[in-house]
């Protein structure tokens, strides 16, 4: 394949400007906020579990709370009919007073035990109400981290894009003189060498590879003609003469 001169040269401003490219690419994909973001919302996940855990428990307790409240009620409201009965003097069988007497007290005990329960239950519920606060503040820090961090990552997406539009366009400007046939041949190394398709020779080392050439290449590339596109004997990319090819 041949080309003229300038246009070899050409296309190592091609291939500095897809490095370019590529550069930007990886440090999109790259960034330090996207693996802060990632750890935040784990964080973030984890946190509002545990809130709604917390808010879980918090109803739920607080529906055992209004049962073992109404059983209290319920006790003292009888406990107050026997009292009442006891005290009008309607019951006079001593054998009657005796039970009616021993019902008393053990709904006395009975209110004790179920007002111990409605205090335990409180203490639960108190503990899981300060538990939701706590959480929710922790979510609510957590997702402020979260969205600083992806205000970051967005700030630094737009400025790499930005650089990316502006290296595309000057990209497509710099190929339109460039021969199709020649920048087909580019684009499939680049493809092949890990995205450098042309490299420079530059005092006798191919910047492709870094192997310097022998003295049977450099005699081969000696007797080229200007406009032979030649190719790297050890990398197989376009191999770019320059005043600086040491030749």
């Amino acid at each position: 394949m041949n080309a003229a001169p300038a246009d070899q040269i050409r296309l190592l401003d091609v291939q500095s400007l897809d490095v370019r490219l590529t550069q930007l690419a990886h440090k999109r994909k790259n960034l330090p906020e996207l693996a802060e973001i990632q750890t935040l919302e784990a964080d973030l996940t984890q946190q509002r579990d545990l809130l709604v855990a917390a808010q879980t428990e918090e109803s739920d307790t607080a529906r055992e709370q209004t049962k073992a409240e109404q059983d209290v009620d319920q006790v003292r409201q009888r406990a107050a009919r026997d009292q009442q009965r006891l005290d009008s003097g309607a019951v006079t069988s001593p054998k009657d007073l005796e039970n009616l007497q021993r019902e008393i007290a053990s709904l006395a005990k009975r209110q004790a035990d179920l007002e111990d329960v409605v205090l335990e239950v409180m203490e639960r519920r108190e503990s899981a109400q300060e538990r939701a606060r706590e959480l929710t503040e922790r979510v609510a820090a957590v997702q402020a981290k979260v969205n600083d961090a992806v205000a970051r990552r967005d700030a630094a997406y737009a400025e790499i894009d930005t650089e990316a539009a502006t290296v595309t366009k000057e990209r497509e400007l710099t190929v339109a003189d460039i021969p199709a046939d020649l920048l087909k041949l580019y684009d499939k190394l680049r493809a092949q060498q890990g995205g450098v398709g042309a490299a420079r020779l530059y005092q006798r080392r191919c910047e492709g590879c870094r192997l310097e050439l022998n003295i049977t290449e450099i005699n081969d590339v000696r007797a080229a003609a200007a406009d032979k596109v030649l190719r790297c004997e050890n990398c197989g990319r376009i191999l770019v003469r320059t005043p600086d090819s040491g030749l």
